[in-house]
């Protein structure tokens, strides 16, 4: 199908012009090492302002998964800072390089050329993977973190033991780079707590056309690199670092790429100082099925009682809190309020 009739392409031009439209502008950082990470950065700057980064996962691209959150959080108060990850979108590198904290070390490097000194990020599955890396790597940089179903503490042989819908990575890949529509259809049941209307094969073949086909192998690889060998003992932990700061965990209660056990670990294992919120009637692709429930978590925890926000309600410690407890989400082992 010619791009200017395909549908997918349509809709990628109306996401990007949603963020222009928030006042967002593209932007490409050239690094040392040849790599180039292309990001989505404020038109204007204010650093009056509280910078947030927020991480894709491996699915579509960061202007698909981010879209719905954009004007919610300018207004709000944040400057916002989306980047595309290595072989996502605009982003690549001829390094051989897939690790997770390779990805932290591009991200962080495009942040300092763009004077960006600290920032609270959010990250969603994969770009939770990244996040917690660039937290732990760089925690000078780093306020805060909230890490949306990223199952960073999945062991390799969790594959085999069958915690997982995929019993090894080659069929994961199968499923998050998927070239046929039936494997496209799986990753949506699969992703979906309640999968949307099925599409005629022409639209998937479509999507898979403008969206599955780029980096395939590269993207393979960055799969191999999150699995293979995976230890939780090898993870930061909080006897091991000073910093550890402030993190928030949010879950789908249906998630079936991470089971929940995932996240009751990174809540053991991360300690007191983080928070698990599990969402009701929610999978793996929460930010997409519940983005004003993730949304409003992802304000409240970020938002800092020192900075002014353009919000038609007064934000207050109390009123993020009430604002919190009147939500319908569930808390789940917190014995401190949410700020």
């Amino acid at each position: 199908m010619p791009r200017w009739l395909s549908v997918t392409a349509g809709r990628d031009r109306c996401y990007r012009r949603s963020f222009t439209a928030a006042g967002l502008r593209p932007s490409t950082t050239g690094l040392g090492d040849g790599a180039t990470v292309h990001l989505w950065l404020p038109r204007r700057p204010d650093p009056s302002r509280p910078a947030l980064l927020l991480l894709h996962g491996f699915g579509a691209l960061s202007t698909w998964q981010w879209a719905p959150y954009l004007r919610p959080l300018t207004r709000a108060g944040f400057d916002l800072y989306v980047p595309d990850l290595v072989f996502f979108g605009g982003s690549s590198t001829p390094a051989p390089a897939r690790s997770e904290s390779y990805q932290a070390q591009c991200v962080m490097a495009a942040m300092d050329a763009l004077g960006v000194a600290r920032f609270a990020l959010a990250g969603v599955s994969y770009g939770g993977f990244v996040g917690y890396r660039l937290a732990a790597m760089y925690p000078a940089a780093v306020d805060r973190a909230v890490l949306i179903c990223a199952g960073v503490c999945l062991e390799e042989r969790d594959l085999a033991a069958g915690l997982l819908a995929v019993s090894d990575v080659a069929e994961a890949a199968s499923l998050l780079l998927p070239q046929r529509p039936d494997k496209l259809r799986q990753l949506v049941n699969l992703t979906f707590s309640r999968p949307p209307p099925l599409m005629p094969n022409c639209f998937i073949r479509d999507y898979i056309q403008v969206m599955c086909t780029e980096y395939v192998k590269e993207k393979t690889e960055l799969l191999h690199s999150l699995v293979n060998g995976r230890k939780l003992s090898d993870l930061p932990t909080i006897t091991q670092v000073s910093f550890l700061q402030p993190t928030l965990i949010i879950w789908g209660e249906e998630d079936r790429v991470f089971p929940l056990e995932l996240a009751f670990r990174l809540k053991r294992h991360l300690g007191e100082k983080s928070q698990l919120v599990i969402v009701k009637n929610a999978g793996h692709a929460i930010n997409r099925e519940k983005p004003r429930e993730v949304c409003k978590l992802i304000r409240n925890f970020c938002v800092d009682s020192s900075v002014k926000v353009r919000d038609r309600h007064k934000v207050t410690w109390s009123n993020v809190i009430r604002r919190f407890e009147r939500s319908r989400l569930r808390r789940i082992d917190s014995g401190r309020p949410l700020l």
